[in-house]
């Protein structure tokens, strides 16, 4: 898979050219993340999974370093 090339910085990231920073892009079919620390990893999350991530993030519930196990 290509990487796309229209990559965007966060608004919450602040101005300036810092590598501290979410950016984000799209293709037709996927959207596409990654810290600017690390530009060459990225995730390709479904809507759902980004759904999720956003809302755990704006209603502060977001509890990092938890697994979920199923089974």
């Amino acid at each position: 898979m290509t990487p796309p090339a229209n990559w965007q910085k966060s608004s919450f990231s602040g101005g300036g050219d810092g590598n501290n920073c979410i950016e984000l892009a799209t293709t037709p079919t996927t959207l596409h993340l990654r810290e600017s620390e690390t530009p060459t990893t990225h995730l390709t999350p479904t809507p759902t999974a980004l759904a999720a991530l956003l809302h755990g993030i704006r209603s502060r519930t977001l509890t990092v370093g938890r697994v979920n196990h199923h089974g």
